[in-house]
């Protein structure tokens, strides 16, 4: 898994260049207006659409008989995914790849796409699935904490309104192409009980993910980090993050609820996410340079801990994700104060060495790229990398030559953009956990997710060679 920590120098921004504001102002609510009206388009149409039955096709790996029992099952599990993708991550460092993409490959690998049902039972059983799940949740949990206390607001400054013009351009324009091949997928792939707004709203939404922990960690084995083009992709991917994650937990809700309902856990969300920014961040910056971080008490890191599991069991119970109330409170507290260098640092192997393998195991068992088997289905495969593909480099290049980037800056910081990764793989099983997407969705998306991200590295450095 690639180290979470990165600090990128915001002097490295240097001077910014004169720019029209109210060019990029009326750009910007110029994208948003179609955005809204487009969809709004697309969903008309949409519900006229009629999907197929539910399916009763399923994972292999599901109805596989587990020839063991018990905590067994997930021990094995953990130790074998931990120990292959391990190897797998070694591979593909030595490639230029970053290694999350073998960690990710080893559950995959160990699932039955590769070994087929009976052969994977024994590597990962389904009767371990329930408690993989539960150690997979709490790992993401972990992880969605400590991407929060990754994003540094610094980066925004002097650039907030080029980060977030870029950034929202690179969520936008795959969001709206994502809904517009939802049109093509929604009678052909998803269940007759989902709403084509669900669906539409998700695969959106699937399409915006930018991965910020690999594209931090692409950055620094460039040596592109503390670059002016590297800082500007930083701060675009956080706030890409932010609001992507935003933008899921609505989806979430209206997935989760009719649509009365669904208005308040929208309400709630933001609501909550209001309180914490303005009510808790203030305390939890008083808070956070109280201690140092190399002695940190234990009443501090109950505090924290505390803090953490509340805020997501209260995002869980507004109607969203646990995941969302996690990431925000990293958000709130200080990215540079000792608290959050001291969990950064103590919280990051646990987290990615031990409890995320739960994670790519979990992934691996829901993954049965053996479900693709027809010619139409590997073609709505590449419908789905090349939608992708084309949304983020091409809404990503529009907006940063829009403020005044060259081509091949814009090329470069299109491509880190297009990035996906782990965090492309925990929203779409936030999807395959609330129905919206089926098995067989799930397998190209997935693979949507590999291509993506594998292909960043060595296009940007033909783009841009190392510093």
């Amino acid at each position: 898994m690639p180290e979470i920590t990165h600090h990128a120098d915001t002097d490295a921004l240097g001077p910014q260049q004169p720019l029209s504001m109210v060019r990029t102002a009326l750009g910007y609510v110029a994208m948003i207006v179609l955005a809204v009206a487009a969809f709004f388009v697309i969903r008309h149409y949409g519900q006229s659409l009629v999907a197929p039955a539910a399916s009763a096709v399923a994972p292999a790996a599901a109805n596989a008989k587990s020839p063991v029992g018990g905590i067994l099952p997930v021990l094995v599990a953990l130790a074998a995914v931990i120990a292959l993708g391990q190897v797998m991550g070694r591979l593909c460092a030595k490639v230029g790849q970053p290694p999350v993409i073998g960690e990710v490959l080893a559950g995959i690998l160990l699932g039955p796409s590769l070994l087929g049902a009976t052969i994977s039972a024994w590597i990962l059983p389904p009767d371990s699935a329930p408690y993989l799940g539960i150690v997979a949740q709490f790992g993401v949990i972990l992880y969605m904490f400590l991407v929060g206390l990754e994003l540094n607001a610094e980066w925004l400054r002097g650039r907030a309104h080029v980060a977030a013009l870029v950034s929202h351009a690179s969520i936008v324009v795959p969001f709206v192409l994502g809904a517009v091949l939802s049109l093509y997928l929604y009678p052909r792939l998803a269940d007759s009980q989902v709403p084509f707004t669900s669906f539409a709203l998700f695969m959106g939404v699937a399409m915006s993910i930018t991965a910020f922990p690999v594209l931090a960690r692409i950055l620094t084995d460039q040596g592109m980090a503390r670059s002016k083009l590297g800082a500007l992709a930083l701060s675009c991917a956080a706030t890409d993050d932010a609001t992507a994650w935003c933008l899921l937990a609505m989806v979430v809700g209206v997935a989760r609820a009719d649509t009365s309902t669904a208005v308040l856990v929208v309400g709630g969300t933001l609501s909550y996410a209001v309180v914490m920014l303005l009510g808790v961040r203030p305390l939890a910056r008083r808070l956070a340079y109280r201690w140092d971080g190399e002695h940190l008490p234990r009443r501090a890191v109950a505090l924290v801990f505390v803090a953490l599991l509340a805020s997501a069991a209260t995002t869980q119970a507004i109607g969203i994700h646990a995941l969302f109330g996690a990431f925000l409170l990293g958000v709130v507290i200080p990215h540079d104060s000792p608290v959050a260098k001291a969990f950064m640092q103590q919280l990051q192997n646990i987290t990615t060495v031990l409890l995320l393998p739960a994670f790519f195991a979990f992934t691996g068992m829901r993954t049965d790229i053996r479900l693709l088997n027809t010619a139409d289905q590997w073609l709505m495969c590449g419908a789905i990398i090349a939608v992708a593909t084309v949304g983020k480099f091409g809404g990503t290049i529009a907006a940063a030559r829009l403020t005044g980037l060259g081509w091949r800056e814009s090329a470069a910081l299109g491509t880190l953009m297009n990035t996906r990764g782990l965090m492309e793989l925990i929203v779409l099983n936030v999807g395959l956990e609330l129905g919206v997407i089926p098995p067989e969705l799930f397998a190209m998306m997935v693979i949507m997710a590999l291509v993506t991200t594998v292909a960043t590295s060595p296009i940007v450095r033909r783009l841009v060679p190392a510093h």
